[in-house]
């Protein structure tokens, strides 16, 4: 379940800190009763983009088979072998 902060919330750094830090989500933090930002421990952050480039990733990966730019193992390998030797 989601943790749903107010923005005067914010001034307390260390109890905010330690949620953050409690939990793999984002904490949503509110304005006037409206949604206003979202924070999250750098952990969490790191795991996330890494999640994000490696979905952007595999996109494109599917995006140059699905056009035909495929190579099978065979010659992979070997242009590796004549890449790096052996």
């Amino acid at each position: 379940m989601p943790q749903i902060i107010p923005i005067r919330d914010l001034r307390d750094t260390t109890k905010l800190s330690e949620m953050c830090n409690a939990t793999d989500e984002p904490i949503f933090v509110t304005k006037n009763g409206y949604g206003d930002m979202v924070i999250m421990s750098m952990a969490t952050y790191e795991a996330r983009l890494a999640q994000t480039e490696m979905y952007a990733k595999i996109m494109e990966g599917k995006a140059q088979a699905d056009r035909g730019e495929l190579t099978d193992s065979a010659a992979a390998i070997a242009k590796l072998r004549m890449k790096y030797g052996k």
